[in-house]
């Protein structure tokens, strides 16, 4: 499997992350990192107590790393949360709606892994 395939796969955009990292070998370095860095379980954690200073710091770092590796999804969803519990904002979001988000970017986390796995065993 390509890099190229494993975005596919996985519903990222390859082309985000070669803008970001400029070359496949840092794709490949820091992909294969995004399973072991928790940041995404981290911020699944945060949800669990609904903490809002918590929430915003745990959404910004996978809405940053997440863009930086062009899975946009990720990225996006986790914007909403970091946008909602940002300092001096309205929240606009339910709790219900934020754990909905939060389920969102548990399953697309799932399936992100599982992909970058079988990337991996290739």
């Amino acid at each position: 499997m390509t890099l190229q395939e494993l975005y596919s796969e996985i519903g990222g955009n390859y082309d985000q992350a070669v803008s970001v990292l400029r070359v496949d070998k840092l794709i490949d370095k820091h992909i294969r990192r995004f399973i072991e860095n928790g940041v995404v379980e981290s911020l699944l954690e945060a949800g669990k107590t609904m903490n809002p200073n918590d929430l915003f710091e745990k959404g910004h770092a996978v809405k940053g790393v997440c863009a930086n590796l062009g899975l946009s999804k990720l990225s996006e969803l986790a914007s909403e949360i970091t946008d909602d519990f940002r300092p001096g904002n309205q929240r606009k979001l339910s709790d219900a709606e934020v754990s909905e988000k939060l389920r969102e970017i548990e399953e697309l986390y799932k399936k992100t892994v599982d992909g970058i796995k079988s990337y991996e065993e290739q």
